[in-house]
């Protein structure tokens, strides 16, 4: 892969897992678990990728 291209994959992510982590602790009530879905879309290359799972302690 040109390593342009995977820096700009790698700051992109980044700025995801930032952003994301900081969302769900300002929305964060005293939940012990809770189930996540996150989808990556882009139209472009016809591309839609779900990972879901759970966060949180059981």
């Amino acid at each position: 892969m040109d390593e342009k291209l995977n820096m700009s994959i790698r700051r992109f992510l980044k700025k995801v897992g930032i952003t994301s982590q900081n969302e769900i602790e300002k929305a964060w009530k005293d939940n012990k678990l809770v189930k996540v879905k996150m989808v990556l879309t882009i139209e472009e290359l016809g591309l839609k990728h779900t990972i879901e799972g759970e966060i949180g302690e059981d």
